[in-house]
């Protein structure tokens, strides 16, 4: 395959200081200008004739030239210099340079603000980072991914300074590799499964994925769609979450109006939603949002199938229809007290401050204020750990997470866990609730402690209460974050798209065509098909609905 030959950038010096320059796989022209002892890169996109690009630089460094006291691409920060990159050449690099992640930011201020905690990489050190890889010959990184990632190629791409050509390489598995890069547990996937674990540090993949993409959105990178032509046919999905998004993404590509509809006003789903902005900034979303309908994709939001449209109109009028709708309803405890006042569900709390942050019209008295208040939340997964997080910079008085099994054993993301202590989540492990407490509103809660028996079917070890072991923890508001459970659409039936008994969609009954429902002509896919889960299982289910409608619809 193409990328895995060593190839470098093409350079015309037009003059001294002076230059343009193309990327592997890329049309594009970009222009390199030395302003103030310092290289400025910008991009052309979508000028491919040298002609003209010749007359865009020096259009550019007019413009320089004419504003003396500004700094158009501020040279003094190290992530604009795309330039003078010199490739790394070590076969021990793991060696001499160790495992170094992006910086955090301070403790205080995280505490307070709803924003990405983690910096960014420059050149230098993504480089570094990147070529620690020692390139395994099957690479564990790879078959761990879900969506089976080219990770060591465009690390060697980053350690070579092909920004270009490593996103496109990104894009070649993943629609959303900006925001897998930061929301994807990777201590649990590719990182986990990283040789350099056994004593070295594991590469810092998730980092540097974020690192290739949002470098390459600075550089102007836009999907290369010079050879698509449209096929005439068209395919309604119904759900802006990953899934939806991801098999838009595929389907655009290949030719095929993508027409995506949502309940919500901003596309995303929980990416918008459910995640905090200390974990994922809503501009990188937004950009995601650019970019596709850049490529044609067109979006109608705040538009409930079934309610504002019907669903019978979206069937008749279009070739294929793709369900990602997710999963909405909360998991319940099953004990006494969970219908008291302050009691909140994890979804509820977090869709509600996500709102208010994003200054979206939110009914009233639906957000949810921790502020000054002793908090409990119950579950040990990465939504518990976003409640955790979230009630922390409301100014909650106290916030304790309780869980039923051992830290080793907890589903959230090792990464998330950490981030909570750090920030003040007092943890109880081994802790099970049996009731919550009060009279018309909480005052306590009630848990046994328990200890981990045999594994079951599924592999986890199994709590089992320990008598007479009862503690009551003191609460002004509880938050229920056991998960999620299938929400599947009332008109499901009518369109015979089977159930199975837990609500998720069948679509197990197809072998030629994967993610197809029981009616031939709708598919599915993310988390009403595999039930909660992460987001890169649903880009990786978007996908591959997406390449069996192209089937489909060409049948």
């Amino acid at each position: 395959m193409s990328y895995f030959v060593k190839r470098k950038n093409k350079q015309y010096q037009i003059e001294k200081g002076l230059l343009l320059f193309t990327q592997p796989k890329s049309p594009y022209f970009y222009g390199k200008i030395r302003h103030n002892k310092k290289y400025l890169t910008k991009s052309f996109a979508p000028i491919t004739d040298k002609q003209e690009a010749i007359y865009e630089l020096y259009n550019w460094r007019s413009e320089l030239l004419s504003e003396k006291d500004k700094s158009v691409a501020e040279p003094n920060n190290p992530r604009s210099e795309y330039v003078d990159f010199k490739e790394i050449d070590n076969d021990f690099q793991f060696l001499d340079v160790g495992r170094f992640d992006p910086q955090k930011k301070d403790i205080e201020s995280r505490k307070i603000h709803f924003v990405e905690i983690y910096g960014e990489y420059n050149q230098t050190q993504a480089a570094n980072q990147a070529h620690r890889c020692l390139d395994c010959g099957n690479p564990y990184c790879e078959w761990k991914c879900p969506v089976h990632n080219y990770i060591p190629n465009w690390l060697k791409l980053v350690n070579e300074g092909n920004i270009l050509e490593a996103v496109e390489l990104c894009h070649q598995t993943n629609s959303l590799p900006e925001v897998c890069g930061r929301v994807c547990p990777q201590d649990r996937l590719c990182e986990g499964a990283c040789t350099l674990n056994d004593g070295f540090g594991a590469v810092t993949i998730g980092s540097i994925e974020k690192y290739i993409t949002d470098k390459a959105f600075e550089m102007g990178w836009k999907p290369d769609l010079s050879n698509r032509s449209w096929s005439g046919k068209k395919v309604a999905i119904v759900g802006a979450g990953p899934a939806g998004l991801s098999c838009a993404d595929v389907l655009t590509r290949a030719g095929i109006r993508s027409h995506v509809f949502d309940k919500h006003e901003e596309i995303g789903g929980l990416l918008t939603f459910g995640i905090p902005e200390f974990k994922l900034e809503k501009s990188v979303v937004k950009k995601r949002r650019k970019v596709l309908e850049e490529m044609g994709v067109k979006f109608f939001l705040g538009k409930e199938i079934g309610t504002d449209i019907s669903f019978k109109d979206i069937y008749k009028d279009y070739d294929a229809v793709f369900l990602g709708m997710g999963t909405y309803t909360s998991l319940e405890g099953g004990f006494r007290g969970e219908r008291l006042q302050n009691v909140h569900k994890a979804i509820d709390y977090l869709v509600e401050s996500n709102k208010k942050l994003l200054g979206i019209n939110q009914k009233k008295d639906s957000f949810i204020n921790l502020k000054g208040k002793d908090v409990v939340i119950l579950g040990g997964g990465d939504t518990a750990m976003d409640c955790n997080r979230t009630a922390i910079r409301q100014g909650a008085k106290s916030v304790t997470c309780i869980y039923r099994r051992d830290e080793d054993n907890m589903p959230g993301s090792r990464k998330e866990v950490i981030n909570a202590k750090e920030e003040g989540v007092n943890f109880v492990f081994n802790s099970q609730p049996i009731e919550i407490l009060g009279n018309d509103k909480v005052e306590a809660i009630k848990t046994i402690s328990t200890r981990l028996a045999d594994p079951d079917h599924n592999g986890r070890r199994v709590p089992i209460p320990i008598t007479n072991s009862e503690k009551i923890f003191n609460a002004d508001a509880v938050i229920v974050a056991f998960g999620f459970r299938a929400s599947p659409p009332n008109w499901a039936e009518d369109y015979s798209i089977n159930l199975k008994q837990n609500g998720l969609v069948d679509v197990d009954c197809h072998d030629e065509l994967d993610f197809q429902t029981t009616n031939p002509k709708i598919f599915s896919g993310g988390d009403m098909v595999r039930g909660s889960d992460l987001v890169v299982t649903a880009v990786w289910e978007g996908r591959e609905a997406a390449k069996s409608i192209i089937k489909y619809v060409h049948d």
